[in-house]
C-alpha cells in the first residue's frame, strides 16, 4: 500500500491529554467528511474545520510506496530532538484511518515510537495504536466508541456530549470551537466543563504558542 501525505513535522503536541509532548505529526492527506475545498464546505459534513489536508505540498509531504519508507521519514523528524527515547508519533489528517493500517504502525513501533491516532471515529481503528483520541462530528456515525480520549470540538450543532459518557473511553475533554465566535465557544465550553466536571477542558495551546 502507498501513502498520501500532506506533511510531516516535529512539534509539540497542542491539545487534549497530552498536551505540551514532543511529537512527530504525520498527517494524511484527505477525509472522509469534507473534501477540504471551500466550495464543498456548506455541503461537507463537518463545516469547521479548520486544517489544510489537501494534497501533498507540506513540508516532506509526498506519496510515499511502503511503510519503512515513510516510518523512516518520522524518524527522521524525530531527530529533530537530541532524545532518542520517548518517540511519539501522532497521526492524524483530515482521516488518517482512511490510510493508516497495521503495516506502517509495525514500522513506527519497529523504531521506538509510540503511535497515536487522532480520528473523527467513523472507522475503525486497527491494532497496534497506543493512544487513540476520537473527535465525533455531529451528523456522522460514530463506529469507534473505545479509546483512550474522546475530544468533541464544542459547541458543535445539536452535539450533546453527556450522550457520550456511556463509551469506553478514559477521559472525556472539551474543546472551544475556533473561528468568527472563538470568544464566545471559549466561555461556553469553560461553562460546561464548571458544571460537567467529568469534562476536561482543551485548549489549542499550539495556536496560543505560535507553533504548527
Amino acid at each position: 500500500m502507498s501513502y498520501t501525505v500532506k506533511e510531516i513535522y516535529y512539534t509539540l503536541q497542542g491539545e487534549g491529554v497530552h498536551t505540551g509532548r514532543g511529537a512527530v505529526f504525520l498527517r494524511f492527506a484527505g477525509c472522509n467528511l469534507w473534501s477540504g475545498r471551500e466550495e464543498d464546505r456548506a455541503t461537507a459534513t463537518c463545516q469547521f474545520c479548520d486544517t489544510d489536508f489537501v494534497g501533498m505540498d507540506g513540508s516532506r509531504g509526498g506519496r510515499y510506496a511502503s511503510a519503512d519508507e515513510l516510518a523512516i521519514v518520522v524518524e527522521g523528524c524525530w531527530n529533530e530532538s537530541i532524545d532518542s527515547g520517548n518517540r511519539f508519533c501522532v497521526c492524524t489528517g483530515g482521516e488518517p484511518l482512511l490510510q493508516l493500517d497495521e503495516a506502517l504502525i509495525q514500522s513506527l513501533k519497529e523504531r521506538g515510537f509510540e503511535v497515536a491516532v487522532e480520528t473523527n471515529g467513523t472507522l475503525e481503528v486497527p491494532p497496534g495504536i497506543d493512544w487513540v483520541c476520537v473527535s465525533p462530528k455531529a451528523g456522522a456515525e460514530l463506529v469507534q466508541t473505545s479509546g483512550h480520549e474522546l475530544k468533541i470540538v464544542f459547541p458543535q450543532g445539536d452535539l450533546d456530549p453527556s450522550n457520550f459518557l456511556d463509551l469506553d473511553f478514559d477521559h472525556f475533554s472539551l474543546q472551544p470551537m475556533d473561528g468568527a465566535d472563538a470568544a464566545n465557544n471559549l466561555r461556553i465550553t469553560r461553562d460546561y466543563c464548571l458544571k460537567h466536571p467529568r469534562w476536561r477542558l482543551s485548549l489549542q495551546v499550539h495556536k496560543i504558542l505560535g507553533i504548527p
